[in-house]
């Protein structure tokens, strides 16, 4: 059973980080190998994805209004052909977006439970995404430049899409889901504070489906992890994912993301050295 220390260091961990270009898989292994937790349990993995309902119920507060508006648009859309605009797009791009990733965790759920749950996936996944991110970065800069950059009214089916492939990476712990989405977009032209947006909604459907699906399939054995533990956790990850969401929009609106690539080397080639020390062990 977890204790209820061990919930709301994990609800940190998890609100701190689901949103920022981090990876908060790769954070919640490492914290809860440092917890002394078996990181390769089924019940302790179900766990980590199980907190994410409160990063996902943060996001639907914080983007209600926006939400709702699209949502609208997409049923005026369906039913009235005249009535499609840029929401309507927008709208289609995210539910298109957020399929690729829920197809690739289902048939591949095996090894994203298993071996992919290594530290030493981790630590290489942190850094050679910021690879990407820096490639993203370039881009960015160079149609910024150019004045070639597209908001959000210009947002295409097509980027929906190619954005959700992308985010089927992020099922490597490391790469880190919005970094894969935030990336795709920047490499497709779309402006920083559009591309961290699509990045928050395409993450709404794609934590539920992870969420419940493993709610269902290790119910057993996360009665034993207590359920009080589990609604701490829950809460914990809200707060903290509500007010990371403020930070970032706030961040990206006048900031590159060059931040957060050189915390990842740092962080990736710590995780490495400690790994190899024998400080820390992979699994």
């Amino acid at each position: 059973m977890l204790s209820y220390f061990d919930a709301v260091v994990l609800g940190i961990v998890e609100g701190l980080t689901e949103f920022l270009p981090v990876s908060s898989t790769g954070h919640l292994t490492v914290a809860e190998k440092l917890l002394g937790l078996p990181v390769d349990d089924k019940a302790i993995t179900a766990y980590t994805v199980i907190i994410q309902f409160g990063a996902i119920v943060a996001t639907f507060i914080y983007f209600a209004k926006k939400i709702a508006r699209l949502f609208m648009a997409w049923i005026r859309g369906l039913s009235d052909a005249s009535r499609r605009g840029h929401d309507y797009t927008l709208a289609w791009a995210v539910i298109v977006g957020s399929l690729p990733v829920g197809v690739v965790g289902f048939l591949g759920k095996g090894i994203i439970a298993g071996p992919l749950r290594s530290l030493w996936v981790v630590a290489a996944a942190l850094v050679l995404w910021s690879g990407v991110m820096v490639w993203a970065e370039r881009r960015h800069a160079a149609l910024a430049a150019a004045g070639t950059q597209r908001g959000e009214g210009q947002v295409t089916l097509r980027d929906g899409l190619l954005i959700g492939l992308m985010q089927c990476f992020s099922l490597i712990p490391g790469v880190s889901r919005s970094g894969a989405t935030i990336s795709a977009g920047l490499l497709r032209g779309i402006d920083r504070v559009t591309a961290t947006e699509l990045s928050f909604f395409m993450a709404i459907p794609a934590l539920t489906a992870g969420g419940v699906f493993q709610a269902v399939e290790e119910r057993h054995g996360l009665a034993d992890l207590g359920m009080g533990q589990m609604l701490v956790g829950m809460v914990v990850a809200f707060v903290v994912a509500y007010a990371s969401i403020a930070w970032l929009l706030k961040f990206v609106a006048n900031n590159s993301l060059m931040a957060f690539v050189n915390y990842r080397v740092a962080a990736g080639l710590a995780l490495a050295a400690a790994l190899g020390m024998g400080w820390i062990a992979a699994t």
